[in-house]
This record gives C-alpha cells, sequence and structure tokens, in this order.
C-alpha cells in the first residue's frame, strides 16, 4: 500500500476545461451565503414589556397626542422597522453553473499537479496508524502532497471505515462525491482521488 503502480489519464471534460475564477468566486459566495442564518431580531411595539397607559392625556396638555411609551419614536420603545430574524440570504446558481464552476476547481488542480489518484482504499483497516502510514508513504513518492498543510481524501461515498481511519490526522479532510463543491474545494491544497471516484466524475 502506498506504492505507485502506473499513471492515470484524468477526464479532460472534467479536469482540462478552461477555469473561470469569476464564476468559482460566485459559486463560493452562493454556498457561503446558504450557511448563513439571520440572528439579528428587533422587538416591535406589541412585544415590549411595561404598561400600556398613555403617555399623557389626549387633549389640554399643547403637546402631540401619543399612545404609550412602547412607540416607536420613544426611548425603549419598539423598532419600527428593524430585522425579525427571518430574512433569506440565500443567492442561487444554475445547475450548468454549478457543474463550470466545480469542474473550474478541479481543472485548477490538475493544471498545478495537485492530484493524486489510489487503487482501492474502502478495505482499509480502521486504524488511524494505518492511515497514518499511507499518508507517510505517499508524501515520500510527492514532495507536493508533503508540503501540503490541507489534503482533501475524496471517495465516492462516505466509508465508514476510512472515517475512523483517517478523521484524527490533522489537515486531511474528507470529502465524498455528493459533497464536492468549489468551497470545500477552495480550502485544500492537495486533492487524492479513489480511482472509482475519478471514473465516476466522469
Amino acid at each position: 500500500m502506498g506504492e505507485k503502480i502506473g499513471d492515470l489519464n484524468l477526464p479532460k471534460s472534467v479536469f482540462d476545461v478552461k477555469i473561470n475564477e469569476v464564476l468559482i468566486s460566485q459559486a463560493i459566495r452562493v454556498i457561503q451565503s446558504r450557511s448563513r442564518s439571520a440572528h439579528a431580531k428587533t422587538k416591535h411595539r406589541g412585544e415590549i414589556a411595561g404598561t400600556n397607559q398613555k403617555m399623557w392625556a389626549q387633549k389640554g396638555t399643547g403637546r402631540a397626542r401619543h399612545s404609550t411609551a412602547k412607540a416607536p419614536q420613544f426611548v425603549g420603545g419598539g423598532s419600527a422597522h428593524g430585522p425579525r430574524g427571518d430574512q433569506n440570504f440565500q443567492l442561487k446558481l444554475t445547475k450548468r453553473m454549478k457543474v463550470v464552476a466545480l469542474n473550474s476547481v478541479l481543472s485548477k488542480f490538475a493544471q498545478n499537479k495537485a492530484i493524486l489518484a489510489i487503487e482501492k482504499i474502502s478495505s482499509i483497516t480502521p486504524k488511524t496508524k494505518i492511515a497514518w502510514d499511507l499518508v507517510d508513504k505517499l508524501e515520500t513518492s510527492n514532495k507536493l502532497l508533503a508540503d501540503s498543510r490541507r489534503i482533501g481524501l475524496v471517495t465516492t461515498t462516505t466509508l465508514p471505515n476510512v472515517k475512523r481511519a483517517f478523521r484524527n490526522i490533522p489537515g486531511l479532510t474528507l470529502l465524498s462525491l455528493s459533497s464536492l463543491n468549489p468551497y470545500n474545494l477552495s480550502l485544500q491544497n492537495f486533492l487524492i482521488f479513489t480511482k472509482k471516484a475519478i471514473i465516476k466524475l466522469e
């Protein structure tokens, strides 16, 4: 395990497309917007605690007529047009734009030769020591991988034994094909794919 057995041709339709930096940036912004939630919420005059008694008599004071101190114009009163906690920050991309953005990111990794494919990993023993030994062997044969502080391991699906083996290795992130997106890929310096995952990507 960890020995080079040959070269694998990456599918050009995924790893050799024209890189669209603007679309990558847009896709990342859309993904981040979907993880944003609204926390800001102000109280309206009906939610403020206190008495509902009028500030002063309706007539005879020479002052403007008012209702209670909960009115927005008074200090301590309710908000007139404040946030309600239901703001929607989600942006959208078309399906085609998502594919182009993802392929652009993958093509950047291929262009930088920051991709490695491994034959089979599904049968790995779920032990961190075994996973460490595999990563060490891969780093020995690839200097760019050895210098990378953030590594993404991409499998076809989430595999329990692979997750148990690699989850405690610092700087290594487990990714499946269903979870791939420009944002989590952009956080990595190097990608390790299973051969099956590359074939399914095409």
